[in-house]
């Protein structure tokens, strides 16, 4: 098991022949949201070194289940086969992304007369 950090974000990695630490990661989930006093906080799980299927202890069903339970986004990946590496850190940028943006929604843009009232503005490249 192993958590990584982006940002205001997080990733959970579990191997799919690690049941221990795929079982460790509703605590960790916990602990997190606990230290961080919230309900939620953008994560996602990640099953790792997916190549090793032969070696594989939790199923894919099983993590996804999981994440459902956790309402996190779930990916298989291998860093050895390139696979899902990019897109799970895209994921988890979209994800911290929108909680972002729901934490501090962008302030709306002033109206026609209220821009008028601050005069022109000139932006310089």
């Amino acid at each position: 098991m192993r958590l990584g950090r982006a940002g205001g974000g997080g990733s959970a990695r579990h191997g799919p022949a690690g049941l221990r630490s795929f079982e460790e990661i509703y605590k960790f989930q916990r602990q997190i949201l606990r230290v961080k006093d919230r309900d939620e906080f953008p994560m996602i799980l990640i099953g790792n070194k997916a190549d090793l299927d032969h070696q594989r202890q939790v199923t894919q069903e099983e993590g996804q289940q999981l994440a459902w339970q956790l309402k996190v986004t779930y990916m298989e990946a291998s860093a050895k086969m390139r696979m899902n590496v990019d897109q799970a850190f895209h994921e988890l940028v979209r994800v911290i992304r929108k909680f972002q943006e729901q934490e501090c929604p962008p302030s709306p843009e002033p109206t026609r007369k209220e821009k008028d009232k601050k005069g022109c503005h000139c932006v310089i490249f």
